[in-house]
């Protein structure tokens, strides 16, 4: 599997030669301007500062700014170099070789080096080559490159003696919690884009349709069983016994109206059945909204909490004052 990582990385780089090529040439480009000709001298790792192509050997001063310095390998041999590398890696991981894995560890940390170097210089976001063109600079692509580094340091590690149905045992549920684990994660966050969504959405009013309930402006004959307290408006809510919705809405609905500024009165189906049919009341849980006089202002079908205040929220525009004011 980690040898497929390393075939991969160079297989991606075969796709697309010409970005990729680019990507690392853009990779060294901040480490040139700091180094300039000394990288000559100490050599230039696989993937490592590379001049701008063309650069004359004997340093003329390129046209990206690049130091003078010692001569570069072009950076069409650099690419070749690295995937080279990465192949030949790559097999000799996958033959078992230890040498070779941990060849792979070294030349994992040192890209991890060079480009936690470019991040330094504020380069994060540029094309890397790590893994074809599209490979960016980031912390991201930094602490992958350790953490399969340390994989590779640790692959001589791993006992070569087929295991035993215990050890198979162990890897299976190993594996299968780490899948568990990783749809937990998956899980959370869908359910915190759900969240996200539901926000961005915003809350639907209660449904009111003009014609269900009482017309917006007339009487609704409520006016003596109201409140004797002067407020601003009065909310109406009709339940009946056999809604399940009316029964998880009355708490919320107790607490709305214990508002200072908004008076409750609940009317049941079969107690109040002389005021449901006089008001063409469409079924429940359904709330009117109306002023000191039992002139409906409001009106609506709701199922929430959110809807029955929009009710609340109606009556005030049409009121032409809010609530308390």
């Amino acid at each position: 599997m980690l040898a497929a990582v390393l075939a991969g990385a160079a297989a991606a780089k075969l796709r697309r030669p010409a970005e990729s090529r680019a990507a690392l040439r853009a990779l060294a480009g901040g480490a040139d301007a700091r180094r300039g000709g000394r990288l000559a001298a100490e050599g230039s790792p696989p993937g490592g500062s590379l001049p701008a192509e063309g650069s004359p050997p004997g340093g003329s001063l390129p046209a990206e700014g690049s130091p003078r310095g010692g001569s570069l390998p072009a950076g069409g041999i650099v690419w070749a170099l690295v995937v080279g590398s990465e192949l030949i890696l790559a097999v000799g991981v996958a033959l078992g070789s230890d040498i070779a894995a941990l060849a792979a560890a070294a030349f994992l940390l040192l890209g991890a080096a060079l480009l936690a170097r470019a991040l330094r210089g504020g380069r994060a976001g540029a094309p890397c080559g790590c893994f074809g063109a599209r490979s960016r600079i980031s912390r991201l692509a930094v602490a992958r490159a350790i953490v399969l580094a340390a994989a590779f340091a640790a692959l001589p590690l791993v006992p070569r003696s087929d295991p035993s149905a215990d050890a198979w045992l162990a890897i299976g549920l190993t594996v299968a919690l780490l899948a568990v684990a990783a749809l937990g994660v998956a899980v959370l966050a869908l359910a915190r884009e759900v969240g996200m969504l539901r926000l961005a959405v915003g809350p639907q009013g209660a449904l009111e349709i003009p014609e269900e309930g009482p017309p917006l402006g007339s009487d609704s004959g409520l006016a003596a069983h109201l409140d004797p307290r002067v407020v601003p408006l009065s909310l109406v809510v009709f339940s009946s016994e056999g809604c399940g919705m009316c029964r998880r809405l009355a708490p919320g609905i107790a607490a709305l109206g214990r508002h200072p500024h908004v008076s409750l009165l609940e009317l049941d189906e079969v107690r109040d059945a002389e005021h449901w049919r006089r008001l063409g009341v469409p079924g429940s849980p359904y709330a009117i909204a109306v002023d000191p006089d039992g002139l409906v202002l409001a009106k609506g079908t709701f199922n929430s909490l959110a809807q029955l205040e929009s009710v609340l929220a109606a009556a005030e525009r049409r009121l032409g004052q809010p609530a308390g004011a």
